[in-house]
């Protein structure tokens, strides 16, 4: 199935849809979530991306990212791609939330560029998670204390929108 992601302006007006890939190898703004789960001790649920992925590849990232679709809202496509990259059913998951968005931009290697209005996504989930290993290679809770200074000393370990999604993190939400 070919995927497109909603094309949107800087203040998050949609322009319209492009093929996904078409989208990050030219660059245009569109619109992504970031999920932020996390437990009642204050860890956050990471995953390791998969070594198939087409772009960083066993990189340690939050709980989940992607793109709604067309007629989806960012908290729909939140709860959708929980369960399908995780396996983590919706209504397990207890105040989920926008807490905020910003835009970013970050270049890869392999000649992709994601250039998104990120809207960041928090909520409370107490359990396990049953990953599917096309798209999750591995899970961890971990806290932001520790996650922040993994960060800083590792990090090539960690996705190159997640450092500036937890940068921005930082910023926004108290500790």
């Amino acid at each position: 199935m070919t995927e497109y992601v909603i094309l949107v302006s800087a203040d998050d007006h949609e322009l319209g849809r492009m093929e996904k890939m078409e989208a990050h190898q030219k660059g245009i703004l569109h619109r992504a979530f970031s999920i932020f789960l996390f437990n009642e001790r204050g860890e956050t649920l990471l995953q390791q991306r998969a070594a198939g992925k087409y772009h960083s590849p066993l990189l340690w990232t939050n709980t989940c990212c992607s793109h709604p679709r067309e007629g989806e809202t960012v908290l729909q496509a939140a709860q959708r791609r929980v369960r399908e990259e995780l396996g983590i059913r919706p209504e397990d998951i207890h105040d989920l939330r926008p807490a905020f968005h910003f835009t970013y931009r970050a270049e890869f290697d392999n000649n992709l560029i994601e250039h998104e209005l990120d809207h960041v996504v928090i909520g409370q989930y107490e359990g396990s998670c049953q990953p599917n290993p096309e798209e999750v290679a591995s899970t961890r809770w971990v806290s932001m204390p520790d996650l922040l200074t993994d960060v800083e000393k590792s990090p090539a370990n960690y996705t190159a929108w997640f450092k500036i999604i937890l940068n921005e993190y930082v910023k926004h939400l108290p500790q």
